[in-house]
């Protein structure tokens, strides 16, 4: 009887969304393995399936190599949401405070 292994059978990167929960701490999201790929996490992190993302890192054990890739995937979920002109709270507050930008400028009223 052999043991399964951990180990991908193919050479794929994963990506893991470590998510701040505030009261609960922070944590690593599950995510089923077909899933886990850049573009899938982009598009939850858009659609506000992380209550507070802050953190994505990717991994390739075939390879031998594990980077953070939290601008990456910033940039990503910028580009997506303009593209298609929406971003939940927390998509907007990750992609703002990881490429310290602001996506929707404050208006201000009064004055000249």
């Amino acid at each position: 009887m052999s043991t399964p292994t951990l180990v991908p059978r193919n050479d794929t990167t994963v990506y893991l969304v470590l998510n701040d929960f505030v009261f609960g701490g922070r944590a690593y999201i599950e995510t089923d393995e077909s899933k886990a790929d850049a573009w899938t996490i982009a598009r939850k992190i858009l659609d506000g399936q992380y209550s507070n993302p802050v953190r994505v890192a990717a991994f390739n054990l075939e390879e031998g190599w594990a980077r953070d890739v939290t601008r990456d995937i910033a940039a990503a979920v910028f580009d997506l949401g303009s593209h298609e002109s929406y971003f939940s709270q927390s998509a907007r507050e990750f992609v703002e405070s990881t490429l310290n930008i602001s996506l929707f400028p404050v208006k201000t009223t009064g004055g000249r």
